[in-house]
Formats: C-alpha cells, structure tokens, sequence
C-alpha cells in the first residue's frame, strides 16, 4: 500500500493505492472517509485507490471554490490512470455520477450505492416512523451537541429508518461514529462548486453500471434506485437484504460477491 497526496486547487487530497491491474477508485459516502472501504481494498484483485475528500478523514478542507468532480480528476491523474471504474456510496455515488456526465472517456464501469442524484425527485411525504426520526434528527442538529448528532446519523444511515435502534454494534458502529465524528468536527471552508443535475441526463451514461441499495434504507432511495436502473442503458440492481443506507459497509463479502461479479463481466 503506497500513501498518496494530490494537490487541487490549494487542498491536499490524502489517499492510499494497492496492487495492481485496473484501476478502481472507491469514493466514500458523506458520513464515512476511506476507512469504510478497507475490506474491499483488502479483497479486490486491481490498483485500488482511496482517498479522502476536503473535511473528511485526513484530508482538511481550503477556503477556496471547488468541485468534487475537478479533485477526483486530479487524484486519477496523479495515479496516472487514464480509466477506471468508480465504486461511490451515497454522496460518493453522486460524484461518480456526475464525473461520468462530464468525463466519459475515463469511466470504465460504475458501481453506485444508495447514490443521490441531482436533480431527482424529492419524496413529498415519509411514512410516520420515518417521519419521526427525521423530526429527531433535526433536533439533533439544532442542539450543537455533536455526539448526539453523531449518534442519531448513526440511527438513521446505520441501522437504517427501516431497521431497528442498534442494529449495527460493535466494530463497525465504532467506526462509522469516528469516521463521521471528524466529519461533523471538520471546518466548513471552501464553496462547492455543484454540477449540474445529473437525473435529467442519466441516458447519457455510457459505461456499464451496477446499483445496490439495503432493503433497509429511506424507500425514496430504494425508489430512486429502480429508477436510476430503468433509465440508465446498461445497469442492473441488486436490493440487499438487512442493509441500510451503506450496505458495502455492513455486508462487505456478500457485496464483494457482486462487485466481483460485475468488475469480471465489465472487463470482456
């Protein structure tokens, strides 16, 4: 494994490489940093690439405009990879999308988990037990207590609104509350720069995709999911069972499995 510092614009982008073959980049969803992938980097045979995005992980964000899409062009070409496919979870997803909007000749295959999607319709209601964690999850961002926040995200993208409080213990919860704990923490510098909506172009996308979302996750993602599966040329979806909003996270072999599967049908 080689440590790896990308400069864009005045951040510096600090990520990890391992092995060899084709290049795949795992981007890290917005409660996360590039520790939620160790076990795909430990079992997927290519040049994995990692790395963590500006006031995630080690990564510290600059007071300067910039666009998700921009630094991960940089970290490809800092790794020298003229295409790759992209594995993104939930806001990692949306950047995997939006790249593959803007630079199909470097996008090898996408794998999207649980993505949003600019531009997507926004579900009207929620069913009451959702609706009530929503309502719980505002409060705890109105409070400034960051634990309680860090706790209640865990509630919600975790166990999932569909799952059952503490669903997910040991390990893993104790990871995702530090990977978002310095999240929360982080300065907020730096005005993103946002692509432009991805939902009314998602024909457009070329490469071959694959889509996984929990069967625990809000139903509006699992929705959008099906939908993002119909109007995408070539994708297929897999639903996976008692996984939340980051099932590669919770379930890393059953989602090796497919990973696998797709990464070995996409390189014919």
């Amino acid at each position: 494994m080689t440590d790896i510092r990308v400069k864009s614009g005045e951040a510096e982008l600090i990520g990890e490489v391992s092995g060899e073959g084709r290049t795949v980049v795992f981007l890290h969803a917005g409660v996360a940093d590039r520790r939620m992938w160790r076990a795909q980097v430990a079992a997927t045979e290519a040049r994995t690439v990692t790395y963590d995005r500006r006031g995630f992980g080690d990564t510290r964000p600059q007071d300067e405009p910039y666009a998700h899409i921009d630094d991960l062009l940089a970290v490809l070409n800092h790794v020298g990879a003229e295409r790759a496919t992209l594995v993104g979870c939930s806001q990692g997803g949306k950047i995997a999308l939006d790249f593959a909007l803007a630079h199909s000749e470097r996008v090898e295959g996408l794998v999207l988990i649980a993505p949003s999607i600019g531009g997507a319709p926004a579900p009207e209601t929620f069913p009451p037990a959702v609706e009530a964690l929503l309502e719980d999850l505002e409060v705890a961002e109105e409070s400034g207590d960051v634990d309680r926040l860090n706790e209640m995200e865990a509630r919600v993208w975790l166990d999932g609104v569909l799952g059952e409080e503490g669903r997910v213990s040991g390990e893993l919860r104790a990871l995702f509350l530090d990977m978002n704990g310095v999240a929360l923490r982080a300065s907020q510098l730096g005005e993103e720069r946002p692509a432009d909506p991805a939902w009314p172009r998602l024909a457009d996308i070329t490469a071959p995709t694959l889509i996984v979302v929990g069967d625990l996750d809000f139903p509006h993602a699992q929705e959008r999911c099906s939908r993002l599966a119909s109007l995408v040329r070539d994708a297929r979806l897999v639903v996976m069972p008692r996984a939340a909003h980051l099932p590669s996270f919770e379930h890393p072999e059953a989602f090796q499995g497919h990973l696998d599967a797709f990464l070995a049908s996409s390189s014919r």
